[in-house]
């Protein structure tokens, strides 16, 4: 297909003047400016809003972008981006792995048109994914072994007021956390997170009808570049409270596997999300269920599934300051002897989670960190955390400062 690889985009961005983002709702650009008689001073010019993508939860807010107008061609563009740097200490660190780590967090810059019946969005960069409950991994290894350089590149078209059409590398449609540390409440990602893909490339739909907006994609699921997974979304929003619910899986079967493309791949999930965001509180439960099937085609000998939980609190203060928490649980089914797909740290195994994010945010700079606990249960025997992979729990604590612009 022409966007097996999300480079393609930059290129057609870059040669064709595409300007914005897929999921912005941005207000049109003002009109040139007039001219004023001698007598009269031409109001200053508003600072514009920031825009809704990359999509961010909070606490972080995003910096208005910076506009280039373009009279001619593809119209207006605008650029954000992010610089930040963090370091990680860890405990029970897996073979591989130390008790300290430093990484550039983000070093990505986002291009974006929002505006006319075609936009586009670009998402540029280095970064870095850290996860609960899963080895550390450099940021050039994370650029190399999952999303490349441009994890994130789509055209958007805009037929009708409430009616848009993304092809490219988009964001995936599952799950409550996003990607990226700097859109979320927390900087690593979570339990169930792990689960979920992050980065599809396909084609996806979208309609609004009031307070309801549905999307469907076709795509690749879990990066594996073979179009076989449909996914879904529906969202219904009323004032400070929403309801979502999402499902995806895999229509086919994909027998090849990378740290991008794992066993997930052949398996199809659900999750159900509410969110309650009013003044400084943001409040987010959700629920998600995953299944592996059976299939020795593709090597499962038996199949298993999870179901878990989470929680997801955020509390802005004054003068800057916020605290957020995360607090999960996830259970996985099947068992050794029956040589079922492992899930998460064995057949049959489960796990908890518990972190605490204060955040400081002053205009563009901002410093945060993380204090987590991950504590495993049932566990396979060098399944788990430790040199042995038999200690139960995974202590870290990670600090992350950067620069929105």
């Amino acid at each position: 297909m022409p966007f097996d690889k999300p480079q393609i985009f930059l290129v057609i961005a870059l040669t064709c003047g595409l300007g914005a983002q897929g999921d912005a709702q941005n207000a049109p650009a003002a009109p040139p400016d007039q001219q004023q008689p001698a007598n009269q001073t031409a109001a200053p010019p508003q600072n514009p809003a920031p825009l809704p993508t990359p999509a961010i939860t909070g606490p972080l807010q995003a910096a208005p972008p910076i506009l280039i107008n373009g009279e001619e061609g593809p119209g207006q563009i605008a650029v954000n981006g992010i610089v930040s740097g963090m370091g990680l200490w860890q405990g029970n660190y897996n073979p591989g792995n130390s008790s300290t780590h430093a990484a550039l967090s983000n070093g990505q810059v986002f291009i974006q048109k929002t505006t006319g019946w075609w936009q586009f969005y670009v998402q540029a960069g280095a970064y870095d994914i850290p996860a609960l409950g899963t080895p550390f991994l450099a940021t050039d290894k994370t650029i190399t072994d999952l999303y490349g350089p441009v994890p994130v590149a789509y055209l958007k078209l805009a037929p009708a007021k409430n009616t848009s059409i993304l092809v490219g590398a988009l964001p995936t449609l599952m799950g409550a956390e996003y990607t990226f540390t700097f859109e979320n409440m927390n900087i690593e990602r979570g339990l169930l997170w792990n689960q979920e893909n992050a980065v599809n490339r396909g084609v996806q739909v979208n309609q609004t009808v009031g307070k309801f907006t549905a999307s469907l994609s076709w795509n690749d699921g879990f990066y594996s570049n073979r179009y076989s997974w449909l996914s879904g979304s529906l969202t219904y929003v009323n004032g400070p409270h929403s309801v979502a619910f999402a499902a995806m899986g895999n229509l086919g079967q994909t027998a090849f596997q990378t740290l991008a493309t794992p066993v997930q791949n052949n398996s199809s999930m659900y999750a159900l999300m509410y969110t309650y965001t009013k003044g400084s509180w943001i409040v987010q439960p959700y629920f998600q269920y995953t299944d592996v099937p059976t299939n020795p085609n593709v090597a499962i000998v038996h199949g298993a599934a999870t179901r878990g939980g989470a929680l997801l609190l955020s509390h802005t203060f004054k003068h800057g300051f916020s605290l957020a928490g995360r607090g999960e649980y996830i259970s996985s089914t099947g068992n050794a002897a029956e040589q079922a797909v492992n899930l998460l740290y064995g057949p049959g195994s489960a796990a908890w989670s518990l972190t605490v994010t204060p955040t400081f945010q002053y205009h563009r700079f901002f410093m945060r960190g993380d204090l987590s606990v991950v504590r495993a249960s049932s566990f396979t025997p060098g399944g788990a955390f430790g040199r042995a992979g038999t200690n139960q729990n995974q202590p870290r604590g990670v600090v992350e400062v950067g620069f929105l612009f």
